[in-house]
């Protein structure tokens, strides 16, 4: 979607009030004019003047009717533009564009601004869950509902990010200097100051070459998403969950779980190789060892401060036990180590030392305060005796009667600060469930305890505090210390959920204090820990980072434990560097290689504190880590993997044609089937080790190698692009077979969960797919192998992704608007008759020409039971900047995210309420779409035509992407690629692809007296009318004055100038339409604010248009001339900021 459609799920109460909107912009134009005079000198910012005042009066003539006089006007300003050599058309058009730029972050700064009066913003966590609750919603089903929603967004390297990221920084500074300056304790100094440093980022913007001058390389793409992460949603996401928390608890009476996960990111950058022949194998593992660099580095800086913050001496003793145990680790470490290790090895913390202080014991007094007194330590233990430590303990609270602690934060007067022998433990199956920590009346949600620790072998090694010995060596047998930390069933299958009926549940953090903060409130739940043991790190540190954290005596239980995990981290983040130096990494090194390695040591600081009366602290920034800890995980955002459909068919007929079995391609579908399920019955390798490869075939196999050895902790899901078939999922899962077969055969090791865990989702994207797409499933469901995989892998969970871009590029926008409305209707029927849940993956673009539109609108049009708690979707380019660049922003975009999905799965939009709506649609669909092929792909002038009147040959020289324009060399608009397709028509403000065949179906029914009906859907009917309010904004924009422009200089063919000139009078025809059918005077009636947006931008916007269809005439006579190209790019660039969207 665009970047207005970001500003307009703002969701306003109420319109924005634009004055202080407007002062911002004037504050910021006389910053840049002061600049300009500095910079370019006084004689050439007077042009500048001039034709931004010609500009204006243009406009502001047309806004009063005065169309010859604005006409002249304008007239008189190409004049100006046409007539200028090319060394003075790259300063002019660089300050219209610095201008735009900088409008876009008061815009922004502005939608900020006025969030955070009290009452502006609507569709708030607040309000929708009393709305729910007014609505017959129980409390219950409301925290099991928002518990259980897993939404997530996937952020993609698609090239529509023309700013280079020093200048996205550049502007978040400036959009942080608007909000400083908006305070108003500020000094008459203070507000110099903060002037004072716009004036200095100003000028540096201009100063900063605005192009790229090469390519950007996968992992370049790759830095720019984990950048986002560093510089915004690292804080926005505990505040946003904080937010969500503060409203479940207001209308529940119960606390998010801190494992909950109501919204997560992954990502697409270093995976998605479709048409990318620049995405390899080894691109893969290397921006997944930068990302997991990336989140170790992120956890450390958290924990640096950790350790500064929780200072305190009083700990339970779980934590004690572990500090215990990692003092002994660092002891024999250092023994066994002589002077070296004195040299070179410390604790990573403020303190590991030899011998443990004294333990301060709780006690509470009659009149409910809590004392501390100090108890010595226990000896140190033996080497032997810290090896048959046994595994670290589940870490909830309980009071000595055995149950569960759910009302106190420290212990009652009277009562032994100890926990029962025998606690009730969930199983491990239930470790990843929603609510797998949460109790109803004393029992778990998840299956048995007893059944649980008799059927799992791990569970004998999980027990209570009441069972910790006092001495190590009254430990059980010993076990061996792992060399990970990561958490796996014995059995080697990844932990399942449980599914029971959600009973009602416990209460959790959070309740009145009795005596001071944190005393006599409710500890929250906690997932169970992992039962494999915590090994604590070998110490390798600098000598600066010896200086740094020194060791002394009299640590606290906390600093320790802290400070084995700081270890654990700069291990992690040295195993990355060696990775990716193509060095062997140190296999002796404990690192965190998996959420719960890292979450449990955490953990049982957290639930130490409230046992011990800190719960107030332990709510702050510990918690705040715990809950980016299950958002984020160890790598950050989940890597998904994509690649056409074609490609795997090729290397298949490359085995089967060594196999001497025939062609694999040639075979008919039945065949494919037979054969796929066979030979994943079977448990033997199928390839040999030396059959001859072609480079891509090649390259096919190194992939799934390398996902094979990456597994689930770094990679999400394998995307198939173009799937037209059931085979085509099956031929990707025997690839993964083989490839998990090969590594672990190669290290003597079964292929573990994993690694054969990785989702296949199938993508559908023409029109043809997307109507096939229920059959396809409907045949790909009913293979027995698939189905028992699908059960005993997934859980009966299926994914599957549909196309915006490519539907749209093929048929027309409202032809596949409504083609995937039926799509996600025949695969909801599909799914549901074979007992599969189903989650869909809408891979939206930016504008609504592929797909894209205000996000809030757009999951509240989907058909009924599409949205059932679950949803992935993609974001990209420059909405990513635009959505999660600045905290505040992503903040409440996240929360639009939850709110809209919640509704959309508790409270659906309602259907088409007459069977004939549907009709109307059909009939629409129909007429649109072969309106709109019969000028896209069967008028046989039309694509020179395109070429002619956008700049899309130029697009190439904009280096804002890896990958190439076109899927593949040669050919018209169907290898072109959608973003290409969308950016030529957005730059002549034509936006061609987004309206096309629209206005030409509603005429005709129009025309067959069918007015009422088309009224009354767009008033009752949720999909029609957002996709009737989107195309609304899209003619907003355009501008059939400026599109005549580029034809009457770029367009010379006789039949190319009269194609040019049926497309405008479509477009006239589409308005005048679209307004009869809404109802509306005039476009954007309905929304003011992006109205006056628009035209307060026009006088900016129309010079760049003029400069841009002067240039490209002078290039395409000088195609050589790089100035030339230069003054292009700018144009183009700052195009893409006025329209605020690019493709």
């Amino acid at each position: 979607m665009s970047a207005d459609s970001h500003i307009h799920d703002f969701l306003f109460a109420q319109a924005l009030p634009l004055a202080r909107l407007e002062d911002d912009w004037k504050l910021l134009g006389s910053l840049l004019d002061d600049c300009l005079m500095r910079e370019i000198g006084p004689e050439m910012f007077s042009k500048v003047e001039k034709i931004r005042s010609l500009a204006h009066c243009a406009s502001d003539l047309a806004a009063n009717h005065d169309l010859e006089a604005s006409k002249f006007l304008a007239q008189k300003m190409k004049e100006e533009l046409t007539a200028l050599p090319i060394e003075e058309s790259v300063p002019i058009t660089r300050a219209f564009s610095q201008f735009l730029m900088l409008t876009g972050q008061a815009e922004t700064h502005h939608s900020v601004r006025t969030s955070r009066v009290e009452g502006t913003l609507a569709k708030t966590c607040d309000e929708v869950f009393a709305t729910l609750i007014s609505q017959g919603t129980t409390p219950d089903q409301l925290y099991e509902a928002v518990c259980k929603q897993n939404v997530e967004i996937v952020l993609t390297a698609h090239p529509t990010q023309v700013n280079r990221r020093t200048l996205q920084y550049k502007h978040q500074r400036i959009a942080n200097l608007l909000a400083q300056n908006d305070r108003a304790d500020l000094t008459l100094e203070e507000r110099d100051h903060v002037i004072a440093d716009i004036v200095r980022e100003i000028t540096a913007l201009w100063q900063t070459d605005e192009l790229r001058r090469r390519k950007p390389t996968p992992v370049d793409e790759a830095r720019g998403g984990l950048h986002i992460v560093e510089q915004s949603l690292w804080a926005a996401m505990p505040m946003y969950l904080r937010r969500v928390n503060a409203a479940l608890k207001k209308h529940t009476g119960r606390d998010l779980p801190i494992h909950a996960r109501p919204l997560t990111f992954g990502s697409w950058m270093g995976g998605d190789r479709d048409g990318n022949p620049n995405v390899t194998a080894k691109v893969t593992k290397d921006v997944a060892c930068l990302a997991r660099w990336m989140a170790a580095d992120l956890y450390l800086r958290e924990v640096d401060v950790l350790r500064f913050e929780l200072s305190m001496g009083h700990a339970n003793e779980q934590v004690w036990f572990m500090a215990q145990e990692i003092t002994a680790h660092q002891r024999l470490h250092e023994e066994q180590h002589g002077s070296r290790s004195q040299r070179h090895s410390v604790a990573g913390d403020l303190a590991t030392p030899s011998v443990l202080p004294p333990r301060p014991i709780a006690t509470r007094s009659g009149s409910g305060t809590s004392s501390f007194s100090m108890e010595a330590p226990p000896p140190r233990p033996t080497f032997e005796e810290v090896q048959a430590l046994p595994t670290m303990p589940a870490v909830a609270p309980y009071l000595s009667d055995g149950a569960l602690l759910k009302d106190v934060g420290s212990p009652p007067s009277g009562a032994p600060w100890s926990p029962p022998k025998t606690p009730p433990l969930l199983s491990p199956e239930a470790t990843h469930h929603p609510f797998h920590s949460a109790t109803v009346e004393g029992t778990s949600l998840a299956s048995s305890p007893t059944n649980s620790q008799k059927g799992d072998p791990q569970m004998r090694h999980v027990f209570s505090f009441g069972d910790i010995p006092s001495r190590a060596s009254e430990g059980p047998t010993p076990k061996p210390l792992h060399k990970s930390t990561s958490a796996t069933k014995m059995d080697g299958k990844p932990p399942r959920a449980s599914s029971p009926s959600p009973p009602k549940i416990s209460t959790t953090r959070g309740g009145p204090s009795t005596s001071g903060p944190g005393a006599g409130a409710k500890p929250p739940e906690t997932p169970l820990r992992s039962g494999k043991p915590a090994r604590p790190a070998r110490w390798h540190k600098s000598s600066i980072d010896a200086l740094l954290h020194p060791r002394h005596a009299g640590a606290t239980p906390y600093r320790i434990v802290l400070g084995d995990v700081r270890q654990k981290l700069l291990n992690t983040r040295k195993r990355m560097e060696d990775i990716l130096a193509g060095l062997e990494p140190n296999e002796d090194d404990e690192w965190l290689e998996t959420t719960e390695s890292l979450a449990d040591p955490l953990l049982a600081c957290y639930w130490s504190l409230w046992e011990c009366g800190g719960g107030i602290v332990a709510d702050g920034r510990l918690l705040d880590l715990l809950r980016r800890v299950y958002c984020f995980g160890p790598s950050l955002m989940k890597m998904d993997l994509r690649q056409e459909s074609t490609r795997h068919s090729d290397a298949l007929d490359a085995l089967t044609e060594y196999l001497e079995m025939g062609s694999y391609s040639s075979w008919p579908e039945e065949q494919k089937i037979e054969w796929l399920s066979k030979e994943l019955d079977s448990r033997r390798p199928l390839v040999p080790g030396t059959m001859p490869m072609s480079a891509e075939v090649r390259e096919v196999f190194a992939t799934f190698r390398v996902a094979a050895t990456l597994g689930s902790t770094s990679l999400g899901a394998y995307v198939i692009s173009m799937a037209r078939s059931a085979s085509d999922v099956l031929a990707v899962e025997l690839l993964k077979r083989e490839a998990c077969l090969a590594v672990a055969g190669e290290k003597g090791q079964e292929p573990k969960a994993s690694q054969l865990g990785m989702r296949v989702v199938p993508l559908f994207e023409t029109l043809a797919d997307l109507q096939a797409a229920g059959p396809t499933m409907r045949t790909l469901l009913a293979v027995p192998w698939y189905r028992k995989y699908l059960r005993e892998a997934h859980e009966d969970q299926q994914e599957v992704m549909l196309g915006y871009s490519d539907s749209g590029k093929d048929a027309g926008r409202l032809a596949a608007n409504w083609a995937l409305f039926g799509a996600q209707e025949d695969l909801v029927q599909v799914c549901k008759d074979h007992g599969v849940e189903l989650t869909l993956f809408h891979g939206r673009g930016g504008t609504v020409g592929r797909g894209g539109g205000p996000m809030y609108l757009a999951i509240q049009s989907q058909p009924p039971g599409s949205v059932t708690g679950s949803l992935r979707l993609t974001e990209q380019g420059e909405m990513i900047q635009a959505k999660f660049g600045i905290p505040a922003v992503a903040q409440r975009q996240l929360e639009i995210y939850t709110t809209a999905v919640l509704l959309a799965t508790k409270s659906p939009p309602k259907p088409a309420r007459l069977p004939e709506w549907r009709a109307i649609m059909d009939e629409l669909s129909t007429i649109s779409c072969r309106d709109y092929r019969s000028i896209v792909h069967e008028t046989p002038h039309f694509v020179s035509y395109f070429n002619n009147a956008t700049p899309v040959a130029e697009l190439g020289f904009l280096n804002i992407s890896s990958r190439p324009t076109r899927r593949k060399q040669g050919g018209g608009v169907e290898t072109l690629r959608a973003i290409p397709w969308i950016f030529a028509w957005t730059q002549t403000r034509m936006v061609l692809p987004s309206w096309l065949g629209i206005g030409e179906a509603l005429q005709q029914l129009l025309a067959q007296g069918k007015r009422e009906e088309l009224k009354a859907m767009y008033e009752e009917w949720p999909f029609f009318q957002s996709t009737m309010d989107l195309i609304e904004m899209i003619l907003a924009k355009a501008d059939m004055r400026i599109a005549a422009m580029y034809d009457s200089v770029l367009v010379s063919a006789p039949e190319e100038v009269a194609l040019g000139q049926m497309l405008r009078a479509k477009f006239m025809s589409t308005v005048d339409a679209v307004l009869e059918v809404t109802g509306h005077q005039a476009l954007c009636q309905n929304n003011q604010m992006l109205r006056r947006l628009i035209e307060m931008r026009n006088p900016f916007i129309g010079p760049l248009n003029v400069l841009q269809v002067e240039i490209l005439r002078r290039l395409r006579l000088d195609s050589e001339n790089l100035m030339l190209r230069d003054a292009l790019m700018l144009t183009i660039n700052g195009l893409a900021s006025g329209m605020r969207n690019t493709g």
